[in-house]
């Protein structure tokens, strides 16, 4: 099936766009949660895989809210994307599109599981190993609970997952999990 760009063509695009590893690293960590849930969903793991790899294109030129997106959006129609990963990209910011909201599958996938990754990297990064490997889903779903906690994790926004179709405990287990299996690749 096309998209409209491969996952080497996206990965490469990613890499051109943003300098900051730890922003890589972030798509990285939301194409593997995105392609979990999918997974779990029945939906097309390698659509949603390329909504989480691509996301977040313009965060480094464009990192103010009122903008961020804006600047995506408009690459990948250019390259001729699928119009439901643009939109689900679109939307993971409704700021910069004031008046619109998620109201897909996608859409709130996106938005929930690329918000979970730095809750999720905020738990691994307070153990003295500073690994994923030594997070447990519990102690994540626990950090969601103390709002002090990497308050930058939106917890309204993460608890959107529900409203992709994956109770909140499965999901911060479900995503956990996703991100172990790419520690390697993320440094974690």
């Amino acid at each position: 099936m096309s998209y409209g760009m491969t996952r080497t063509e996206a990965y490469e695009l990613v890499r051109s766009r943003l300098q900051n590893d730890n922003l890589v690293n972030h798509s990285l960590a939301s194409e593997a949660v995105l392609r979990a849930m999918a997974d779990r969903l029945g939906e097309d793991r390698e659509k949603w895989g390329l909504a989480g790899l691509l996301h977040d294109l313009d965060s480094e030129t464009q990192p103010e809210l009122a903008t961020h997106t804006r600047e995506t959006v408009a690459i990948l129609k250019e390259k001729g994307v699928d119009p439901e990963i643009v939109e689900a990209i679109r939307l993971h910011n409704p700021t910069a599109w004031p008046g619109e909201e998620r109201t897909t599958r996608m859409q709130f996938a996106l938005a929930a599981g690329e918000t979970v990754t730095g809750l999720i990297i905020a738990s691994a990064l307070v153990n003295p190993e500073k690994k994923l490997a030594a997070v447990k889903a519990k102690s994540v779903k626990k950090r969601y609970k103390e709002k002090a906690f990497a308050r930058g994790a939106d917890r309204e926004i993460i608890a959107e997952c529900e409203k992709a179709g994956i109770p909140l405990a499965e999901f911060c287990e479900l995503s956990l999990t996703a991100m172990q299996e790419i520690a390697g690749e993320i440094g974690l």
